[in-house]
């Protein structure tokens, strides 16, 4: 298993956080989220937010990665009073979806300065946050089976700034597709380096040969979703996971809640992760399995040599 870089750092919302004490950690998830896509289903309640991290903590969860970017009410003023409260490490997103969650006049105005906007919310502070408060990733989004030209736009301006930054830059794949074409973006056209992509979604769309060839990258893998019952991931997941172990990738591997509307707030969320997949990954993979997944790969994946607007990025 490859080591976190010395002098690296997670940036959280109350400041840089040495790796080691990051703990066990959801890697995808939502605390607020905004659509409109998705009306009536706001995440915007942070008493209910609060009440999520609260049982997180109790279930022995230590760090929560909200994947919400710019412009769908990530609440980023929030977000330092729920960590202090709960004593939860939060980490928050810069970035942008996809189109369809934005109005058409409001991304045109995003467009302006993109990855300038982005690098100032990793290294100043985030829009709408408490001084001092900054972002830990780049959020990012690919479409089904291929990239637009938004995605193209969006993603260039995240590989500016990451290599402005160091940052790790998050994918979401529509239904788990379109991953070679985010990685033939990023890394090949753009030069961010495999280990600083997190690749999300990817058990929604089952292909095993697939992930092996993306694992074998250096690339990350999100594995999210128990809150998702109609996307159907649970029954797979532990084949993935199978499959992935068994290639020699466990420390390639990311584990998330990912709830992005009210009504999954009902379902088992992040304390699943702890409750029920930790102790079933220890019997099948191992005692060690669920530290590795859940500890040890986030503190890899999220943690970065931080450059304040410089051009050197950091490896992963």
């Amino acid at each position: 298993m490859s080591a976190t870089v010395a002098g690296a750092a997670v940036r959280t919302v109350l400041g840089d956080l040495d790796p080691a004490a990051l703990g066990a950690c959801d890697a995808h998830d939502h605390l607020f989220l905004r659509s409109p896509g998705l009306p009536g289903e706001e995440l915007d309640d942070p008493a209910a937010a609060e009440e999520v991290l609260r049982a997180f903590a109790a279930a022995g969860g230590r760090a929560f990665v909200q994947w919400t970017p710019a412009g769908l009410g990530r609440r980023a003023d929030a977000l330092p009073g729920l960590s202090r409260a709960t004593g939860v490490h939060l980490v928050a997103a810069t970035g942008l979806h996809q189109a369809v969650h934005y109005d058409p006049a409001d991304l045109e105005r995003r467009y302006a300065g993109l990855a300038g906007f982005f690098t100032a919310e990793l290294t100043t502070g985030l829009s709408g946050a408490p001084e001092g408060v900054r972002a830990g990733l780049i959020k990012v989004a690919g479409d089904y089976h291929g990239l637009d030209a938004h995605t193209r736009r969006v993603m260039a301006a995240a590989a500016e700034a990451h290599h402005a930054t160091g940052a790790p830059i998050a994918v979401h794949h529509e239904l788990g597709t379109a991953a070679p074409d985010v990685l033939d973006l990023l890394c090949e056209r753009h030069g961010v380096p495999p280990g600083r992509v997190i690749l999300g979604h990817l058990n929604r769309h089952p292909d095993l040969r697939l992930h092996r060839r993306l694992a074998s990258t250096g690339a990350f893998l999100a594995l999210d979703g128990p809150s998702r019952a109609h996307h159907a991931t649970d029954h797979h997941l532990f084949d993935t996971v199978a499959a992935l172990i068994e290639a020699g990738h466990a420390d390639r591997l990311l584990l998330g809640g990912d709830t992005t509307t009210r009504t999954a707030r009902h379902a088992p969320g992040p304390t699943h992760l702890l409750t029920a997949l930790a102790p079933r990954l220890s019997r099948e993979f191992g005692p060690d399995a669920p530290h590795r997944l859940l500890t040890a790969n986030p503190a890899r994946a999220f943690a970065t040599e931080w450059q304040e607007g410089g051009r050197e990025g950091a490896g992963g």
